[in-house]
């Protein structure tokens, strides 16, 4: 279930999209007033570990705002390669 709040990732993160979806999800995100701003990553069907990459990008963009990051619905491939690379305390699920 989504709210207003949450910013749902594209069906389709590869490197060839990855900066164009960091782009529009970074601007979302930038206009949430929240503490803590919600990804869903429920409709993600194709992707690469780019789409790791630009979830770790929001969370540093975050971050500096001294925001957090929560991503859910987080299919189980996407939880595999977070856990492959090792940043599975960044992106937990």
């Amino acid at each position: 279930m989504t709210n207003q709040s949450t910013v749902a990732l594209p069906d389709l993160v590869t490197m060839h999209v990855a900066s164009g979806v960091l782009q529009t999800m970074s601007k979302s995100l930038e206009a949430q007033t929240e503490t803590t701003a919600t990804v869903d990553a429920q409709g993600l069907q194709t992707f690469d570990s780019s789409a790791v990459a630009v979830l770790l990008e929001l969370r540093r963009g975050l971050a500096q705002k001294g925001r957090l990051l929560q991503v859910i619905n987080q299919p189980p491939k996407l939880l595999e390669l977070v856990a492959l690379y090792g940043v599975s305390e960044l992106l937990p699920a």
